[in-house]
């Protein structure tokens, strides 16, 4: 049985008796995750130009999504916010001048948190970038395990920290949604432009990856690992299910969140910068 076994598992690194493009999955996430890692990276060192309001003074405006929400602002900073809109006040004395006064700093970690932990990345760059394995049946990078596997029992057990990193999540969801609503409308004046349609479906996008996640999913059905124990397993059952189809699409809202933030962001900068011309029905 063991030779068997190990004709039909060949040892080794990326060793296998697969025919199809197994390594194709690998490669797109490492590709996707990059490209995330760097394009975020890049904005939030800019530290300028993520706010748009066409120039008209008055509630509203387009505001990038790598910098909500707004702890501090930075006077004087090219295409910045108005002071109003900041949530602390001006830019703090105590940050450090190595760093550029960017309000995205302060706070792009805690969404990087839950996606890092985030049950369905977890398995993608665990197989993308540690190749552990890279693929079903596909050899995976030797390591020296004196005791077996350790995984999220050592040094991944931070990864348990996804249940608090949600509750953040939810949270961003609803400041989203309202900047969002401060899309629809440029100095006081209600509207609609391409900028406001991109905001709006990022929480829309982001709800849908957040509330799909598995441990939303154990929190509405009531904390319980029995769906059949007694009455209080019914209704666990019941509020379970009532998230099941976003659950089970978790993997697709997942990278589609992460790309339409992305876009978003990239959106409103070019439009803050006059790269590129909103087309909206003010008029501007």
């Amino acid at each position: 049985m063991a030779t068997a076994s190990k004709e039909i598992n060949p040892s080794g690194f990326a060793k296998t008796l697969r025919k199809d493009n197994w390594w194709l999955y690998p490669g797109i996430v490492v590709f996707g995750l990059v490209c995330f890692i760097v394009y975020g990276t890049w904005s939030a060192w800019q530290a300028d130009f993520y706010w748009y309001s066409a120039g008209k003074e008055g509630f509203g405006g387009y505001l990038a999504p790598f910098y909500s929400p707004l702890l501090y602002i930075k006077e004087g900073v090219e295409g910045a916010a108005p002071m109003e809109h900041a949530l602390l006040g001006p830019w703090p004395n105590w940050w450090p001048s190595w760093l550029p006064p960017s309000p995205s700093l302060l706070i792009l970690a805690i969404p990087g948190v839950f996606r890092f932990t985030c049950y369905y990345y977890r398995k993608a760059y665990y197989r993308a970038f540690t190749g552990t394995p890279p693929a079903c049946a596909v050899g995976s990078v030797p390591r020296k395990r004196k005791s077996g596997y350790k995984g999220e029992t050592g040094l991944m057990r931070v990864q348990n920290i996804h249940r608090f990193a949600m509750y953040f999540a939810v949270l961003y969801v609803l400041i989203f949604f309202y900047d969002a609503y401060l899309s629809f409308f440029q100095g006081d004046e209600f509207g609609v432009g391409v900028g406001s349609i991109l905001l709006l479906g990022n929480p829309i996008l982001l709800g849908c990856y957040t509330f799909g996640c598995h441990s939303v999913r154990h929190l509405l059905g009531g904390k319980r690992d029995c769906y059949s124990c007694g009455l209080g397993g019914e209704i666990a059952n019941k509020n379970g299910k009532g998230i099941t189809w976003l659950n089970q699409r978790h993997e697709m809202f997942a990278w589609v969140s992460l790309i339409w933030i992305m876009v978003a962001d990239f959106y409103v900068r070019m439009v803050s910068m006059g790269v590129i011309t909103d087309l909206n029905t003010w008029g501007v």
